[in-house]
Formats: C-alpha cells, sequence, structure tokens
C-alpha cells in the first residue's frame, strides 16, 4: 500500500476513536457509563493490527468489534449513585505517555499519520491513551447531584410493615368518615396533604388500597380531597394508615368505629 493510503486509514481510524470518544462524554452526561461500550477499545486495535500485521481478517473483526459496542442494548449503562473515578484514566494516560516517549513517535504527527509502522508499545499506548481520555471524561461530563436531606421518607417505605407497626392516634382528627349506602367516604380535614398507606375494616387482618369510586388508587389525600372505602354493611368500623406530609412524621392510625345495620335498632348506623 502507499503511505497515502495508509493515513488515509489512519486517520479514518482516528475519526471512529474520536466519534467514540463523543459518544462516552454524551452518555456521561445522561449519568451512563460505558459496559460492553468498552468493546471498541479491542476493535481499534484490530483496526490497527490489520494494518500492522498486514492481516485483513482483523478488519473484520475489528469492524465486529465496533458494532457490537455501538449498538448491543448493554453498550451503556446507567448508573447515578456513583461517581466515576478520576485515579484509573490518569494511571493509563501517565502510561500512555510513557509508551509514546520514544525517538520514533516523538515527532508523529497527524499529516504523517500511519498505522504500519506502529510498534506493538506505540499501539498499546494509544489504546491506554483512549481509554485514559474516555475515562476522564466520563468523570467530566457526569451529571453533579444535589445532596439534600428529604423532608420526609418516600411513600414506598409507608407499605405493608406499617399495619404492624406501632401507629399514632393525633390528639386532633384529621380525617373524618361519613357513612354511604355504598361503603364511606373519607375526607381530609386537615390543612395539610397527607400519605395514604392503607386501610382495613375493623377486626379484620386486611390490607386494602385507598381507591376513588372510578377505582383509581389514592396514594395523596389533598387538604379537602375525599376517598371511597367500599363497605358491605356488615362492617362496624375501619382503620386507616397514613402519614402527613411533613419531616420526621410517624405513621398515623385513624379510627372510626359504628352500629352495624343488621344490629341497629332501627336500621340507623351510628358513627361512634
Amino acid at each position: 500500500m502507499s503511505s497515502g493510503t495508509l493515513n488515509v486509514y489512519g486517520l479514518v481510524v482516528l475519526l471512529i476513536a474520536a466519534y467514540w470518544l463523543w459518544r462516552v462524554a454524551a452518555q456521561a452526561r445522561l449519568g451512563s457509563r460505558p459496559v460492553a461500550a468498552w468493546w471498541a477499545l479491542p476493535g481499534l486495535a484490530a483496526l490497527a493490527l490489520a494494518q500492522t500485521l498486514d492481516v485483513p481478517a482483523l478488519l473484520g473483526v475489528g469492524a465486529a468489534l465496533l458494532l457490537y459496542a455501538e449498538f448491543w442494548p448493554g453498550a451503556f449503562r446507567r448508573n447515578r449513585k456513583t461517581r466515576p473515578r478520576i485515579g484509573w484514566p490518569l494511571v493509563a494516560l501517565v502510561m500512555c505517555a510513557a509508551l509514546l516517549r520514544g525517538p520514533d513517535t516523538a515527532d508523529l504527527g497527524l499529516a504523517d499519520l500511519g498505522l504500519a509502522d506502529l510498534g506493538l508499545a506505540e499501539l498499546l499506548g494509544l489504546l491506554l491513551g483512549v481509554g485514559g481520555v474516555a475515562g476522564v471524561l466520563l468523570n467530566l461530563f457526569w451529571p453533579r447531584r444535589r445532596v439534600s436531606v428529604p423532608a420526609a421518607p418516600p411513600l414506598r417505605t409507608l407499605g405493608f410493615e406499617t399495619r404492624w407497626n406501632r401507629a399514632v392516634t393525633p390528639e386532633w382528627p384529621e380525617l373524618s368518615l361519613s357513612l354511604t349506602d355504598q361503603g364511606a367516604r373519607l375526607r381530609n380535614e386537615s390543612p395539610r396533604d397527607l400519605l395514604l398507606s392503607g386501610w382495613s375494616p375493623a377486626g379484620l387482618n386486611a390490607w386494602l388500597p385507598l381507591r376513588d369510586h372510578d377505582g383509581a388508587g389514592w396514594k395523596t389525600l389533598r387538604a379537602g380531597q375525599e376517598a371511597f372505602l367500599p363497605l358491605s354493611g356488615q362492617e362496624g368500623g375501619v382503620r386507616v394508615w397514613y402519614r402527613p406530609e411533613s419531616p420526621g412524621a410517624a405513621p398515623h392510625l385513624f379510627r372510626a368505629d359504628w352500629t352495624p345495620t343488621p344490629r341497629a335498632g332501627e336500621g340507623d348506623r351510628v358513627l361512634n
């Protein structure tokens, strides 16, 4: 091959490496780090060795590895919990500088880029340089997390276990209950929102989600808002577990009891 062909081939490999670094930086902005995408490095090595060793089959191997690193569904994985470390990329860049410090590569420029004359040490140094730059880009473009203390535990922590834990009964009721023919209406009488956990008829070890008349589940009961509790008329009370949207609030328990219809003197249900 002529030197012009070698220069063009080397420039193409360099552009592929630059594109891969750009993709790493773009994914880092989204909080994703390379997983299968790291296979692009041996893919670039295979492309370079195809010229260095004059083995055309390595060109197909390198192209396959690059396609795998680009289009595999697990090429990048989102994980914002831990920030990528900067230590190993810096070590890779130092090793890259040490391997490329030889007299044969001191004057290497873009215009004279050729892969056929690269030795194993120079090739390894270039790969370490690409990997080190990728690690630095991951750290630089990783989204900054705002450190904040949540005002209260998320709703998912107020689950079924709340039914068996100690709950607080507020001195002034924050909920009210009105009986209807189909069940009962639960109303938020407090000036703040309440996070609903579940409810059960009195005397039963049930755990039922609160829903409206259309069947949609309620997670938050706004001030003045009502939720529907389906009852058959045989129950003599309900228990509702909830938590106010306030810092450090413990689970609360609302109790309501009444005389069931079959035992009422004139068929009326009377709240206690």
